[in-house]
């Protein structure tokens, strides 16, 4: 798990617009390839879904006042996730810190 401070004092529903816009085009162009994310957000969580890959959310992101939580769900014995996650980190880390 990754905690990233809340300096910009983003919102969930701020950032889940951002990830919905702007995060699989920014990937998409880092790896050269053409994943397709989904997401879901209920309330304070925003779950990340790589459905091509992985089956479940791989990624679950809590957001706070005070800061914002990154989990990696993904089974990393079968499927290596840490590439994904580092750039969700980073992205994560551009928008609210």
């Amino acid at each position: 798990m990754h905690s990233i401070k809340n300096t910009h004092l983003v919102s969930a529903e701020t950032l889940f617009q951002s990830l919905q816009s702007d995060f699989a085009n920014e990937i998409n162009i880092k790896l050269y390839s053409s994943l397709s994310i989904e997401y879901a957000h209920v309330y304070d969580v925003i779950n990340v879904y790589f459905l091509e890959i992985i089956d479940g959310a791989v990624f679950t992101i809590t957001v706070n006042e005070n800061e914002i939580e990154l989990s990696n769900n993904g089974d990393v014995t079968e499927y290596n996730t840490d590439l994904l996650e580092q750039h969700l980190h980073d992205f994560l880390l551009e928008r609210c810190s």
